[in-house]
């Protein structure tokens, strides 16, 4: 029977709440699963005293080096990284970084094909290169390259007599050119930041949303969609992550709303390219490939899609109930691993 493993940073299963979806779903499908951190693995012994959840509780047990393991989050020390890669030599990992946005961004537009779909990107390495990079663009994004959940974006407008109005965090100030650099020069001081023209994508009554793609690879190893649904900026903010407020609904609600009697074909256009982006995107990388993703596109006025992001973990949003949808997959993609593994022993 195939054992698998989930491996989290933290100590306690009951403070990560996927670990009980995993281990109900790994039961239910006929496959033994357990929780450990790196400090539970022994290397010498090839043994790991992890956490099994039986009658209501998880109890402690030793286990031997599992067929596969599901590495659910980062490794939080030196030490932990150095389980990590010993653990990673040795047995299949399902999940894989995918990279920062400017390496994702040049990995896509190297590979060609879905290239039409990239909104321009500029690596922003010296602020001085700022107004040469946008003097075709009367409104652009500033992110930093590593972040997350619209953290640290600035938004600016062009404005009369070289005045530029400037957006972070809910709030609005007018600089000069040089006040403008010496914000930006500060923050590329502090971390790597990228510029993109800003393409609006709006409902009808004004609010920014765009749709996650949610995806991952089933039993046998293809591609499938686990969720398709949009994300509706609160009012008078420019992006439509949830931790910032925004908001989802069902899709299929959503896309009559906004699109009428064309509302079907979307969907359909959304799923398809959900499905050729991800198995696309496997080919772009030589020595991994990938067991979940979540893609952002947006569609603009003209109905086109672009592709704003893709993202390494991505989670679904409550309302839809997916818990139970994404540990199924995960956990047989995760057999899957194994018995290819298998085979090649």
């Amino acid at each position: 029977m195939t054992l698998i493993g989930m491996l989290h940073h933290r100590a306690d299963p009951n403070k990560v709440r996927r670990a009980y979806a995993y281990s109900v779903v790994a039961g239910a499908e006929g496959i033994n699963f357990f929780y450990f951190t790196p400090g539970m693995v022994n290397i010498t012994n090839e043994t790991i005293a992890g956490k099994v959840y039986e009658n209501g509780r998880w109890v402690d047990k030793t286990f031997p080096f599992p067929d596969a393991i599901y590495n659910a989050s980062y490794a939080a020390s030196e030490k932990a990284d150095v389980i990590f890669n010993h653990l990673f030599e040795r047995i299949p990992f399902t999940s894989h970084s995918i990279g920062n946005k400017l390496s994702v961004y040049q990995r896509i537009e190297q590979g060609t094909e879905f290239k039409d779909f990239l909104i321009p990107t500029f690596e922003l390495t010296n602020a001085a290169d700022l107004s040469k990079i946008v003097k075709n663009y009367s409104k652009y994004l500033i992110k930093p390259v590593s972040g997350h959940q619209g953290s640290g974006i600035l938004f600016i407008e062009k404005e009369i007599n070289s005045r530029y109005r400037v957006k972070e965090k809910g709030k609005v100030t007018i600089l000069d050119e040089q006040k403008l650099l010496d914000i930006v020069s500060r923050k590329i001081q502090k971390q790597e930041y990228l510029v993109q023209p800003f393409i609006t994508f709006q409902t009808k009554s004004g609010q920014v949303y765009d749709f996650r793609l949610h995806v991952q690879k089933n039993g046998n190893g293809k591609w499938v969609i686990t969720a398709v649904y949009p994300r509706i900026g609160a009012s008078g903010l420019l992006t439509s992550n949830m931790s910032s407020g925004g908001y989802t609904c069902f899709p299929d609600v959503f896309l009559k709303r906004e699109f009428g009697e064309f509302w079907y074909d979307m969907k359909r256009t959304l799923e398809g390219f959900a499905l050729s982006f991800s198995t696309h995107f496997d080919t772009l990388y030589d020595d991994v490939t990938f067991d979940e993703l979540g893609i952002d596109v947006g569609i603009d006025k003209n109905q086109k899609l672009w592709l704003i992001e893709v993202n390494w973990r991505p989670g679904p949003p409550v309302i839809f109930n997916c818990e139970l949808d994404v540990a199924r997959n995960t956990i047989h993609y995760a057999k899957y691993l194994a018995e290819q593994a298998k085979k090649k022993k």
